[in-house]
């Protein structure tokens, strides 16, 4: 693979959500990932957080695979795992074991609740830790219950995303001190990370703990969706002055209650006013007026009209992999590109110990 992480080994340990994103975001930059999995299970073209890597089969639960892990893990310089607390360790592949045979290793943990703390052990899923972040909280249409914002927040911007960041700013150090430590990534640090801005504005006294009220939960009329005559949806951002200038005018909006953009009282009976203006005419349609201009606007796109687009047609944003439509690696690099993604692969054993030159 080329890319800017070309050289770099990791062996990624199979597991859901976090874990394989994280894997994927380095393979896609270059790196050399082998992911380890359970004896009978077969690549899955169509596990998109899988692709552009090998993978092998080994029972950990026997010394034969103890071994061969730890033979390939010899000659890795990052490591991915994602069980709970312990079993890493149950199984002879915890942190000691790994970095006594191999000091530079960058060993990565991603967890939920984290490698420590009241919770370490219980079961949980995105929505349970992006909960106790306040991040849930926020998100959601005033008087309703919160919503939850798929898995994008804990599992993959505050987890995988963040572990990744974390493995290469240790690799970083590594290779100026010769030595490897442990990331310890959660999701519920992550998410509270994610949730800084916000923070930021509620010690301004700028944001309020109530959703649905604020500028940026869909409080506020000039940063909303709003549904067209032919049901599908615009999404509007217009917050400063010259875009929201711009968006009135092309809209058309001349009522004097819009001047008055920045005051919250007025927010609940302007985007009533506001919804009624974009019901009077189609989806595309308001593309055709407002799409390109500084009106801050886009067309809320479902997972089939998005590939399509042509600003992510230009842009390369989607590709397509044995069949199967998705993201394209970001972000760019003007020099050191990576190559285009691939289909996993299964590897043997035997196999993969040959090419790294590892011995059991």
């Amino acid at each position: 693979m080329a890319g800017p992480l070309h050289g770099v080994r990791v062996v990624e340990f199979a597991g859901l959500g976090p874990g394989p994103f994280c894997a994927m975001l380095l393979a896609d930059l270059g790196a050399e990932v082998l992911r380890i999995v359970r004896p009978g299970v077969a690549p899955d073209p169509q596990d998109i957080t899988t692709r552009s890597r090998r993978q092998v089969a080994i029972d950990l639960r026997g010394p034969d695979g103890q071994a061969a892990a730890l033979a390939l893990i010899d000659k890795a310089d990052l490591l991915v795992e994602g069980f709970r607390p312990g079993v890493m360790e149950r199984l002879g592949l915890g942190p000691d074991d790994c970095l006594a045979r191999n000091p530079r290793l960058v060993y990565g943990r991603m967890t939920g609740w984290g490698q420590h703390g009241p919770l370490a052990k219980a079961a949980g899923h995105d929505i349970n830790y992006i909960a106790i972040s306040g991040a849930l909280h926020a998100i959601g249409r005033a008087g309703e219950a919160p919503v939850p914002p798929l898995n994008y927040v804990g599992d993959f911007g505050g987890g995988g995303m963040l572990l990744a960041v974390g493995l290469l700013a240790a690799l970083h150090e590594a290779d100026r001190s010769g030595r490897g430590q442990v990331i310890d990534a959660a999701m519920t640090d992550g998410t509270a990370l994610l949730s800084a801005f916000m923070y930021g504005f509620k010690a301004k006294g700028q944001w309020s703990n109530q959703r649905g009220e604020n500028m940026l939960d869909g409080g506020a009329h000039f940063y909303d969706t709003y549904a067209c005559a032919d049901g599908r949806y615009v999404a509007i951002g217009a917050i400063e002055p010259q875009f929201y200038a711009e968006l009135r005018e092309r809209c058309g909006i001349h009522d004097p209650l819009f001047d008055g953009q920045m005051d919250p009282a007025r927010w609940p009976l302007l985007k009533l006013r506001l919804a009624d203006v974009f019901r009077t005419r189609t989806r595309d349609e308001w593309c055709a007026l407002l799409e390109g201009t500084d009106a801050c606007f886009a067309p809320v796109l479902d997972w089939d009209e998005a590939p399509q687009h042509a600003h992510n047609r230009a842009r390369a944003t989607f590709t397509e992999v044995d069949g199967v439509v998705q993201p394209a690696p970001a972000p760019r690099f003007s020099r050191s590109t990576p190559t285009e993604p691939a289909a996993p692969q299964a590897a043997s054993l035997d196999e993969v110990l040959a090419a790294w030159g590892a011995k059991v």
